[in-house]
């Protein structure tokens, strides 16, 4: 039996006995839609904006895939927040009210998030924090944070000699993911020979403004200065390097991070506008939430190692699942997200970029 028939099944026996019971569970399931996703279960996907692009081109058909692979007959009901708490925070509401037998939520704002989870949990359904941490949710899932930005870091400190001055761009307040990408690059920075001339925290992670306030400590400061930047994501670099080439030409860029792997930010890794950027396979976060949703939805018992060979730990107190991320520059792009089948090479070698392809060995 599912989360939602439980859950009501249990409200039902508390106001009616016998056969009372029952014709209330039916009754309850019909009205909350619990019945949309048959014994299968109805499982809520919430994600938290698309700006990043990885959420609507890669999480949510991943993870719609994998549930109708395991579960031909679970119901996904799909939302996405737009960077809005409020609209997530109705969302979940909507979920819960649709019949939802398990919540898998990438917050907005992950300390704002623990009103949502109680709501929840306060019907029997359990939530699956995913890639950002929620203190109260069921289980976490998501990649090391600090190593991120630590592996960020050093990529940046290694192609500057260890020396120069950057500009530092991190992504929203509001993330959980983002303070730890920070904390996780700081512990390399500080120790580090180079200097951070001005820190910016992106509050909706956009590349718009990303390329705003870059443009903005370029009449600050001499752009030929900048000896690096470091960028939390490929979003703000792509920024980053749109207002830097109103100053100064492509092959003079200094080096610059990225975190995600987008087609743009390979593209221009290969093209020598950016040094790397962080490539989380997705597909393994996506498909284990998933397998662990499934699970939840039947009221079956998640396992310590999953199908797919992911052990679980403990992360600040909650049940986590934590994956490995992975270094992207010019000289591997052939051998991760070309070989893992994240990308298509044709994906990433059209027009201009064919060249840096052929020259990188990606075909």
């Amino acid at each position: 039996m599912s989360t939602t028939s439980r859950r009501v099944a249990a409200a039902g026996a508390a106001l009616f006995l016998g056969v009372a019971a029952l014709s209330a569970c039916g009754a309850n399931d019909a009205e909350k839609g619990g019945d949309g996703g048959g014994e299968g279960g109805t499982i809520a996907l919430l994600l938290p904006e698309s700006k990043t692009t990885r959420y609507e081109a890669h999480d949510r058909p991943i993870f719609e895939a994998k549930v109708k692979d395991l579960c031909g007959d679970c119901k996904v009901l799909y939302y996405n927040a737009d960077q809005d708490e409020a609209k997530q925070a109705q969302q979940m509401t909507t979920a819960l009210d649709q019949g939802a037998d398990v919540v898998v939520l990438d917050p907005v704002n992950g300390e704002g998030a623990t009103g949502m989870v109680d709501e929840a949990q306060g019907q029997e359904v359990p939530v699956i924090a995913y890639d950002r941490f929620i203190e109260n949710a069921d289980y976490y899932m998501s990649f090391d944070n600090e190593t991120v930005g630590k592996m960020q870091a050093e990529a940046l400190v290694e192609a500057m000699g260890d020396k120069g001055d950057i500009l530092m761009l991190n992504g929203a307040p509001s993330d959980p993911n983002a303070a730890q990408f920070k904390a996780g690059a700081h512990g390399v920075l500080d120790g580090s020979g180079v200097t951070i001339l001005e820190e910016y925290d992106n509050p909706d992670w956009s590349p718009e403004n990303a390329q705003q306030w870059t443009s903005d400590q370029l009449n600050k400061y001499d752009p030929a200065t900048i000896a690096g930047v470091y960028a939390a994501n490929d979003g703000q670099a792509g920024g980053v390097v749109a207002a830097l080439t109103d100053h100064i030409s492509a092959d003079q860029l200094p080096p610059i991070t990225g975190q995600d792997a987008e087609v743009a930010a390979v593209q221009r890794i290969l093209a020598g506008e950016q040094t790397m950027t962080i490539y989380k396979p997705i597909k393994i976060e996506a498909e284990t939430a998933a397998e662990v949703a499934v699970l939840l939805a039947h009221g079956d018992d998640v396992p310590d190692t999953t199908d797919s060979g992911i052990t679980k730990s403990e992360y600040e107190g909650v049940a986590s699942y934590i994956f490995t991320p992975i270094v992207v520059t010019k000289d591997n792009v052939a051998s991760t997200v070309i070989a893992d089948g994240f990308y298509e090479a044709s994906e990433i070698c059209t027009g201009e970029y064919a060249q840096a392809c052929t020259e990188a060995g990606v075909s």
